[in-house]
């Protein structure tokens, strides 16, 4: 995916974030919670374009020597293309270089694709948390990921 190019989001990308989010989820984050994330100096938010158009993003948020997969998200279009652990990748590299030593997040227990996703990037099942989704109420799986220095996520 060699068109893919990825940078930082900016406010300008809200309209084009808003559309997936609403696409991808039944509770979707609101303009605000976007916002919210590209002000923070604690947070690493950017945007994967493919010609042009904005096809991905990714919210994390650093706190002390962890990191928060807040959310990675692909337009349904361009899915199981390699794109999400190309964010994932670019934002790693920050994290790194800020010392953070672990990678956590939650994923529905129902969301299959992305469950394997994570565990091919040598995610970890550490714990559920009870009916933490609503529409549908579902438990979320909390997954972490030790970070180590020069590593990078496999690309598969």
């Amino acid at each position: 995916m060699n068109a893919v190019a990825i940078r930082e989001m900016s406010t300008d990308d809200m309209p084009q974030v808003l559309e997936i989010e609403n696409s991808s989820y039944t509770m979707p984050w609101s303009e605000t919670s976007f916002l919210s994330e590209i002000y923070s100096r604690h947070s690493i938010t950017r945007v994967a374009e493919f010609d042009g158009k904005i096809v991905s993003y990714i919210c994390i948020k650093k706190v002390s020597d962890e990191g928060h997969l807040l959310n990675l998200t692909v337009h349904p279009d361009y899915r199981r293309r390699g794109i999400a652990r190309m964010l994932f990748n670019d934002a790693l590299g920050d994290l790194l270089a800020n010392d953070c030593r672990f990678m956590y997040l939650e994923v529905r227990v129902s969301n299959n694709g992305a469950i394997k996703m994570y565990t091919d990037m040598d995610f970890k099942v550490v714990g559920t948390r009870k009916d933490y989704y609503i529409r549908p109420t579902e438990n979320a799986l909390i997954m972490m990921l030790e970070l180590k220095k020069d590593e990078k996520v496999s690309t598969l």
